[in-house]
């Protein structure tokens, strides 16, 4: 058995390995970030000239949780968390769309303002569905194909680099599929613009938070350590 140099340990790609962590709480934390955003998406929302919708507020929080999945743990571990929030999302969309066709209760006059809101709607439905995947797909695998090339060097390049086109894709996928000949024109680019532009700004913003968090989930997966031990001593 020998030791590497300091300089050759570096070249390795680290991953925690999944288990009953912290991996699980942030799965959580992400699937539950996601169904809010989706359920505020349904308002639109003007700001003086500028379009956009309550999804805004928390959706850009899902790329930044997802980068920590992504960079702490891999490709696969993050693929696993998307898949699961595809599925809660669909459930969501199904249990709504059954509480819609239920007949309301005598004297519960809320069913007209309950469609309008959660109301089952099969082309925002497929826009979320098609957007999150789509774009959240995108964000892991850039952000690890980065990471094979920095290595543990450059995270503020691997957290904007996915986030630039992750936010694109998920935007322009939900803002087509969602709103395309509903919003038009200008009005229609503006909605995309904004959307994306402002999602990607706050990702910018919170890079010292996110730097902060993936630090600290490193520091308290074993695994992750564990990795670097054994590529420094094999």
């Amino acid at each position: 058995m020998t030791t590497q140099s300091p300089e050759r340990e570096r070249e390795r790609v680290h991953f925690a390995t999944p288990g009953p962590g912290l991996y699980p709480v942030i799965v959580a934390v992400f699937v539950g970030l996601l169904l809010i955003s989706n359920i505020g998406a349904t308002k639109l929302i003007a700001l003086g000239p500028l379009i956009t919708d309550g999804g805004a507020i928390l959706f850009p929080l899902t790329y930044i949780v997802g980068d920590v999945l992504s960079e702490v743990y891999g490709l696969k571990a993050a693929r696993r968390a998307i898949l699961l929030g595809f599925a809660m999302s669909v459930l969501a969309a199904l249990t709504f769309w059954l509480v819609q066709l239920a007949p309301p209760a005598d004297g519960w006059g809320n069913q007209d303002a309950f469609e309008a809101v959660l109301g089952f709607v099969p082309r925002i439905v497929l826009a979320s569905v098609l957007g999150y995947l789509v774009g959240q797909f995108l964000n892991a695998y850039v952000l690890v194909k980065i990471k094979e090339r920095t290595k543990e060097r450059r995270l503020w390049l691997r957290l904007i680099g996915s986030t630039v086109v992750g936010e694109f894709a998920d935007t322009l996928v939900f803002c087509t599929v969602a709103f395309y000949g509903v919003i038009t024109g200008a009005e229609f680019w503006n909605y995309v613009l904004v959307g994306y532009f402002y999602k990607t700004l706050l990702e910018v913003v919170l890079l010292p938070v996110t730097y902060r968090v993936i630090a600290a989930v490193k520091r308290r997966e074993p695994t992750y350590g564990l990795a670097k031990t054994v590529s420094s001593s094999s």
